[in-house]
């Protein structure tokens, strides 16, 4: 579980014009929501932020919110990130309040690990699903699905259903959607047929 804190300012306005005024003054412009809670308009640093989600777990790191006001000690986590299409600054942030004892859906990243089979005899490791929608607690959310794929060979699918998930971690589709492939053409098998044809000739 990766955690971190984030300085804030309330903003008694809301609107382009001010948001365009916070980023002159080098600041972004923020809004935190939760369930049963009224939404509140922040501003952060854009250093700040960007400390608050260096972590392995990225968007999903639990942030402690620090200032004045009633989200004030908040737990939030990051839902919604706009960045400058040219310069990759923040433009603005979007927080959800987390319930440290109710779960939480988020995204995770998939992360292979090892070297496949199939690779290794020219074949391609293919990740159709790079996140993974998840459910659970937000002290039990995964910095990543590692995925073991060195028994994966040319032609191989993963499935989710074939994949182990940490535990207490879930996943909200019934679907069994294929998440990692291993392509490219069994050159191996293509050339032992061709010999034992030639044989039979």
């Amino acid at each position: 579980m990766a955690t971190s804190e984030l300085n804030f300012a309330l903003r008694s306005k809301a609107g382009k014009g001010v948001s365009r005024s916070l980023r002159r003054q080098g600041l972004v412009p923020a809004i935190v929501y939760g369930k049963g809670l009224e939404s509140c308009a922040l501003s952060v640093s854009p250093k700040e932020l960007k400390s608050a989600i260096a972590t392995e777990a990225g968007w999903n790191t639990l942030i402690t919110l620090k200032g004045d006001g009633p989200f004030d000690g908040k737990v939030v986590i990051l839902k919604d990130l706009q960045v400058d299409a040219i310069r990759r600054d923040p433009m603005h942030v979007d927080f959800q309040v987390v319930n440290m004892s109710q779960k939480v859906h988020v995204m995770v990243p998939v992360h292979p690990v090892g070297k496949s089979a199939g690779e290794k005899i020219g074949g391609s490791l293919q990740v159709i699903r790079k996140e993974i929608e998840v459910i659970c607690l937000p002290n039990a959310i995964p910095g990543s699905i590692e995925v073991d794929v060195t028994a994966m060979t040319i032609g191989d699918v993963l499935h989710i259903a074939d994949i182990a998930l940490p535990a207490d971690v879930e996943i909200p589709h019934d679907v069994n959607f294929t998440v990692i492939t291993c392509t490219g053409h069994k050159e191996e098998e293509v050339e032992t047929e061709e010999t034992e044809e030639t044989e039979e000739d």
